[in-house]
């Protein structure tokens, strides 16, 4: 039998945005938005993202290196507070594997002109297929690229 184990960690990330609120809420919500920066590396080949944004709603996205393996995150929205919070849980699996479930929450403040948003998550990883080191960097990742989305101009592409 494989030894099986499990490491609990949590974490908080907090990113300033040149955008209101409203803006960085509205790149969470809208599915084309957040199918723009919500992905694996650019060699990576993906499936249509799914986003269901409301409370008891799901999100979808897979995707992975040509040859595999397959990544899949599937989210559940427990709470949502439109332009200050986001509460989900998801899990994330490798092939069929699950390799981690978590518990997220994203907090939307004005600043001046700014946002700062903080992401706070607290994981549960299992079996040393993942690590919270490894899903802070890959969601520190995710947030420069909501970065570059906030910056993007939709009327140029």
């Amino acid at each position: 039998m494989t030894p099986r184990s499990i490491e609990h960690d949590s974490f908080t990330l907090e990113r300033h945005y040149e955008a209101a609120p409203a803006e960085v809420f509205a790149a969470w919500a809208d599915p084309a938005a957040k199918a723009r920066w919500f992905r694996g590396p650019q060699e990576w080949e993906a499936a249509p993202h799914e986003l269901d944004f409301r409370v008891g709603g799901r999100e979808l996205s897979r995707g992975g290196p040509p040859g595999g393996p397959v990544h899949t995150y599937r989210a559940i929205y427990w709470d949502i507070v439109p332009i200050q919070r986001i509460v989900y849980t998801y899990e994330l699996l490798m092939d069929e594997t699950r390799i981690s479930v978590s518990l997220t929450t994203i907090e939307l403040k004005a600043e001046s002109d700014l946002t700062r948003l903080v992401l706070t998550e607290h994981g549960a990883f299992f079996d040393g297929r993942d690590s919270a080191a490894q899903r802070r960097q890959g969601t520190g990742s995710l947030l420069e690229e909501l970065s570059r989305e906030l910056q993007h101009d939709p009327a140029t592409g």
